[in-house]
């Protein structure tokens, strides 16, 4: 059996965008989504729960809506929030909507948006 200490250590050092990578590649191979789950635990549980569930928001994404005039200052942030290189992070600030952090909590995602927009950037919290 996997020593799954030692898999939940290698987990913890993935950047955001290599866990989305790992999720889409687990997806292909096993051919589940793993957005169904949490699908599937709303629709069936009753109305009022979910509709509280809705209300009770605990993951946010950060999205660069813009760059901004200094994007060398919004790429260096980017790369601090989220340990990417140079050259991801400077796709990631050119991309119309690219996602910075994903499925983060609200003093995360809220602190990112102030980091980002201190460095010119236009940023959406979603």
């Amino acid at each position: 059996m996997a020593d799954l200490e030692k898999i939940v250590e290698q987990l913890s050092a993935l950047s955001v965008l290599e866990a989305a990578e790992l999720v889409k590649k687990l997806e292909e191979k096993w051919g589940v989504s793993a957005a169904a789950p949490v699908a599937m635990a709303v629709a069936g549980a009753a109305p009022a729960a979910a509709a509280e569930a809705v209300e009770e928001k605990t993951e946010f994404d950060v999205v660069i809506k813009e760059p901004g005039p200094k994007k060398i200052e919004v790429i260096k942030v980017i790369r601090q929030l989220v340990n990417l290189s140079l050259t991801e992070a400077k796709a990631m600030a050119e991309t119309a909507d690219g996602k910075v952090m994903a499925a983060v909590g609200k003093d995360a995602a809220m602190d990112a948006k102030k980091k980002l927009e201190e460095a010119g950037a236009v940023v959406e919290v979603k």
